[in-house]
């Protein structure tokens, strides 16, 4: 019975190293894309580091073990993997992305990571260290599983799963069942509790899939309103413009008028006409001037 239980452990240990390393590969159509233009257009560093510090933990519980050999192994190649992701995505992110993914790195690897080790190390000893550190994998691996909450609302409020693949979230559900077997078969709670929920919300995610995989997006609907609200809104602003001008040329020809008008100007040309020629003479009016204070005449515009 139990070199039963033996072979059922390494057989689940196994499986979940593969579809684990499976999972740890999914990300590669993603960085081939950033390579081909030399951009990471938009895409987010902190599942490669959050990933990085999870692997990193769940090695270090390992070691505080005796009999978790397998997830070392599956771990140690998570941590390579998600290094090399992580110094890809700085080489093409832009300054601004890169600086966030610097701080993120030095918060949670070398800060966070750190006083784990250091506070366990000496305020902690033999089986009670590995209760601690197996008890913080534990928080930090639900923490994770319920981070795709935001995809399934997602899915639900756009009707689309544009952004849920399917083949990940079956890798996922995967992953989840063999861990959870194998930490059960080892009796090791720290490792089988997180997978239940994993498992969870990976059958809602291919359901889901299921049911949204052939719905029109609503998405679309949404851009064509906001499309003609902007097309409204441009012909509106277009009119007031033509308006403001129309105004404006109108004020223009009032100041002109004014300025031509009898009380502006006050020297009169007229014709005096004699007998043998006709000169045109400016003749100077003072009893007709009106007394004009000096002022700055203002044009509004």
């Amino acid at each position: 019975m139990v070199g039963n239980l033996a072979h059922l452990t390494l057989a689940f240990g196994l499986l979940g190293n593969i579809v684990s390393f499976m999972v740890f590969l999914a990300p590669i159509p993603t960085f081939y894309r950033v390579y081909k233009k030399k951009s990471t257009e938009g895409f987010q560093s902190e599942p490669y580091v959050v990933g990085l510090f999870s692997a990193m933990l769940w090695i270090y519980y390992a070691l505080l073990k005796s009999n978790v050999l397998l997830l070392i192994t599956i771990n140690s190649v998570g941590c390579f993997i998600e290094t090399l992701y992580i110094c890809f995505f700085l080489v093409y992110a832009p300054k601004k992305a890169r600086m966030e993914s610097l701080k993120l790195i030095v918060l949670l690897i070398v800060v966070g990571f750190g006083l784990i080790v250091v506070l366990t190390q000496f305020f902690a000893s033999g089986v009670t260290r590995g209760v601690i550190v197996g008890w913080i994998c534990l928080v930090f691996s639900l923490c994770v599983f319920v981070a795709p909450l935001g995809v399934l609302r997602q899915v639900i409020k756009t009707k689309s799963v544009e952004y849920m693949p399917i083949l990940l979230s079956v890798a996922l559900t995967l992953s989840a069942v063999m861990w959870f077997f194998y930490g059960l078969l080892l009796g090791d709670f720290n490792i089988a509790i997180p997978n239940v929920l994993g498992f969870t919300f990976g059958i809602i995610q291919m359901i889901l899939y299921f049911v949204y995989k052939n719905k029109k997006p609503i998405i679309n609907e949404k851009m064509s309103e906001k499309g003609e609200q902007k097309y409204t809104i441009g012909k509106m602003e277009e009119q007031k413009m033509v308006e403001v001008k129309d105004h404006k040329t109108i004020d223009v020809v009032k100041l002109s008028a004014n300025l031509l008008s009898p009380d502006v100007l006050p020297v009169v040309a007229k014709l005096k006409e004699n007998e043998h020629d006709a000169v045109p003479v400016a003749v100077h009016e003072p009893e007709a001037r009106p007394t004009v204070p000096n002022h700055i005449i203002e044009v509004a515009v």
